[in-house]
């Protein structure tokens, strides 16, 4: 039986090897992730404008930009333009600024409900989170003649 007994030791102690790996792998779990220092450590630029997106928009074109039918308090429907892809992905921030502070087509006008820097917020949010960080297509230039004629 004693010749046995450093097999059992042996064998005892990678059990307990393993139930404390075992261990380090449920302390990965999403939740200790979100609580690590390196995740503490790199803050969310778009903290609050999340709370604006919420509150303004997601209603019509949802928590993830994606848009589509929707039925309004009055009862109206609409068909909401998707943030994440087509039309909206070749608007330069210009018109994005235009249809945020205006409304149109169903959408309400939000100039006398979010300063200008919360539009530019929400703009630098949308193409952020919905269009994968994308660069904004060029502002189209005036030609000279307009120029012009607008002095």
């Amino acid at each position: 039986m004693h010749r046995h007994q450093p097999l059992v030791i042996v064998a005892a102690a990678g059990f307990l090897f393993a139930a404390a790996c075992k261990n380090n792998q449920t302390t990965s779990s999403p939740a200790a992730k979100a609580n690590s220092p390196a995740a503490q450590s790199t803050p969310d630029a778009f903290a609050a404008v999340r709370g604006t997106f919420e509150k303004s928009c997601a209603s019509c074109h949802g928590s993830n930009g994606m848009g589509g039918p929707v039925k309004l308090e009055d009862g109206t429907r609409l068909k909401v333009p998707t943030l994440c892809e087509g039309h909206a992905l070749r608007h330069p921030d210009s018109e994005f600024t235009r249809q945020i502070e205006k409304g149109g087509d169903g959408m309400p006008a939000f100039k006398d409900k979010l300063k200008p820097e919360e539009i530019a917020d929400l703009i630098r949010f949308i193409r952020h989170e919905f269009e994968n960080g994308m660069t904004p297509p060029a502002e189209h230039m005036m030609s000279p003649t307009k120029n012009m004629n607008m002095k």
